[in-house]
């Protein structure tokens, strides 16, 4: 019979069943009406266990907190777990108006028509700063409280844990046989031979190995604390990205027709925002032209006109230097000087020529246009406000209103609309206005809108507002002599660019795979320690117990166990099963050390019950550790050190 065995189910100590009992007893008891006089026995422990209500003491005694005791306190409840959980929601609650309504720092003409549409709301919306949520007082106090709550945790969570790393594994309990996973056997390997075994076979497995007594203790799975602070550590720096960004940013929109270019200058831009530590030595160096533009789409079949090419084809050159070819696609930005060159919107430019009453050319060049759906039907005004004069030498000024369709498609039906987004059939439609623009009132206005309040219309014989369709080629002539409007056969497109620079991006996106990292080594990695035992029973064979204890509960421990048991037990195994029979025949009665049992499970003096032997003729492993329920008690209490005492609790962790 081999000397094998293993430890089935954590039993309490036989001293534990008289409180057992007693408290089982009382807690099934119901207070009467007048109240029992069980619980006037137990005294404080039975008021603790009643549900009748406590009575108000005469003077509760308690200290005042004074001020330093509120600041402990409010530190505290700031740095633990559930106010940062609390923040976290209230951040992403608080981000939502800011998805919702229309931002200044993102689209003015978006928030000054919803200020017009909500007369009501736009007072309210400005109070809460709900037009500015992302520098508002409330959003900044958030996201400020949680980035103290985050330092408050990492800051002692990292001193203790260095504390960990340069200490050793806690010593083995006098009583291994109480922790959840445990195994034992007899040897007569000597105990010296067994423990070096046992910690050679443990550093190969990447545990940290110590040497305590008649044990060796072993510890393992430090990353899942690395991983923790890793994570907190992730989101400082994923909000100081953010804020980063936001301060330092600047990000602006430009238009560019085939043959222009852009210099990265303010006055160059369309469109222009900026952070408020942003300043403008800060944009970078660099210009670029955009020398062709490319869409195709899906000629055929139900997905028809789907684009399926968008390419920018430029020249650029970086801080005075060479030129160099590039082409910029969706998604796919040009990266230069700091900088990101994004493609947005294309749409269509056609090449119209005005001439006034004595047939001078006053302007002539590509007009872009505005996109109003997925088949490009586009409209804009070309605004004349100089050089033009009538049939009589008289200055004035002219606003041309234009509707084109790269794709005509409404022959003989008086209609204009697009069928396809390519350049198949394009058609013009243009009417005018002669008056004053209001070009220089001080109002700002829509390029692609005309102010008529000060514009008369040509008008037809029938007194209507004066249009014409154009083909490529073909010229409108404007009545009493006002000039003529041709349609060049040239039709050039135009692409949208937006410029940005967020000098905190590359440092938001480390944080956030760091952060899924470290959150992954907290989730998965187990702190777990094992200890090996090897003394010299009465006998003069050796015992070897092993036994395990996680941080938290997993099904991997016995299994891990059991490994390691193999490994040691290749080395130091059994003793032979006539050996131990004759060895314990010869002890004179005297008890085995390790509470043999007979062929049936029985319960040593622990309440521990071990299972059978192995099978006669020895056993090449030490068998499976079987995990157990540590029953609510302290499987480590009466340890010469504690086995728990290195280890943090668990909701100490954020």
């Amino acid at each position: 019979m081999s000397n094998t065995e293993h430890t089935g189910g954590a039993g309490r100590p036989a001293t534990d069943a008289p409180a057992g009992k007693t408290a089982g007893k009382t807690a099934g008891e119901r207070p009467s009406s007048q109240g029992t006089s069980a619980e006037q026995s137990l005294g404080a422990a039975g008021e603790q266990l009643s549900t009748a209500p406590a009575q108000e003491s005469e003077s509760a005694g308690l200290p005042a907190l004074g001020f330093t005791g509120w600041v402990r306190w409010f530190w505290r409840q700031l740095t633990s777990m559930r106010v940062a959980l609390i923040l976290l929601f209230l951040l992403s609650l608080a981000a939502i108006p800011g998805s919702l309504i229309p931002q200044n720092g993102v689209d003015e003409m978006k928030v000054n028509a919803f200020k017009e549409s909500h007369k009501t709301l736009t007072p309210i919306y400005e109070k809460l700063q709900l037009f500015d949520v992302y520098t508002s007082v409330w959003f900044s106090a958030i996201y400020i409280l949680l980035f103290v709550s985050l330092i408050g945790c990492i800051v002692p969570r990292t001193a203790q844990f260095v504390g960990q790393l340069r200490s050793r594994p806690p010593g083995a309990p006098k009583r291994l046989t109480r922790l959840p996973a445990y195994t034992t056997w007899r040897t007569e390997v000597d105990p010296e031979g067994v423990r070096e075994a046992a910690a050679k076979v443990l550093r190969k497995r990447r545990f940290r190995v110590h040497a305590s007594g008649d044990a060796v203790a072993a510890e393992k799975g430090y990353l899942r604390e690395a991983g923790n602070l890793a994570f907190h550590i992730a989101l400082i720096v994923m909000l100081l990205a953010f804020a980063a960004g936001q301060l330092f940013r600047s990000e602006g929109g430009k238009l560019i027709v085939e043959g222009d270019g852009f210099a990265n200058t303010l006055s160059q831009y369309d469109d222009f925002r900026s952070g408020s530590l942003f300043a403008l030595d800060d944009l970078g160096h660099f210009s670029f032209e955009l020398k062709e533009f490319t869409g195709t789409y899906e000629p055929t079949g139900p997905q028809r006109g789907t684009p399926r090419t968008f390419e920018a084809a430029v020249t650029y050159s970086e801080k005075g230097g060479p030129d160099k070819d590039a082409v910029i696609r969706v998604n796919e930005p040009l990266h230069v000087d700091g900088a990101k060159v994004y493609l947005i919107e294309h749409g269509y430019a056609p090449v119209v020529t005005v001439r006034d009453g004595k047939g001078e050319i006053v302007s002539r060049g590509p007009v872009p246009l505005l996109p109003l759906d997925a088949n490009v039907t586009s409209q804009g005004v070309l605004k004349v406000k100089d050089g033009y004069k009538d049939k009589n030498g008289k200055r004035d000024q002219l606003g041309i209103p234009m509707f084109f369709v790269p794709t005509f498609a409404g022959e003989g039906q008086g209609q204009m609309f697009s069928v396809f987004p390519a350049l198949v059939d394009p058609r013009l439609s243009v009417s005018a206005y002669r008056g004053d623009l209001r070009a220089d009132s001080g109002v700002p206005q829509n390029v692609y809108q005309l102010d008529t309040s000060k514009m008369k219309p040509f008008k037809d014989a029938r007194g209507d507002i004066l249009k014409k369709q154009l083909k490529p080629g073909e010229t409108f002539t404007l009545p009493d002599g006002a000039g003529s409007i041709t349609f060049e056969r040239e039709v050039k497109e135009w692409a949208s660019f937006q410029i940005s620079q967020q000098p905190g991006n590359g440092w938001a996106l480390a944080g956030a795979v760091a952060a899924i990292l470290g959150l992954m080594a907290s989730l998965f990695i187990q702190r777990r320690r094992v200890w090996v035992r090897a003394v010299a029973g009465p006998d003069g064979v050796t015992v070897v117990e092993m036994a395990g204890l996680g941080r938290s509960e997993s099904s991997k421990l016995p299994e891990e166990l059991a490994e390691l048991a193999d490994l040691v037990h290749f080395v130091s195994p059994s003793v032979p099963a006539d050996a131990d029979a004759d060895t314990a025949s010869d002890a004179s009665g005297t008890a085995d050390p390790v509470g043999t049992a007979g062929p049936d499970d029985t319960a040593d003096a622990d309440g521990a019950h071990r299972a059978d032997p192995a099978p006669a003729g020895g056993s090449a492993h030490a068998g499976r550790a079987v995990n157990r329920d540590a029953g609510g008690h302290d499987p480590v209490d009466d340890g010469a050190e504690p086995a728990e005492e290195a280890v943090p609790a668990e909701g100490a962790s954020q």
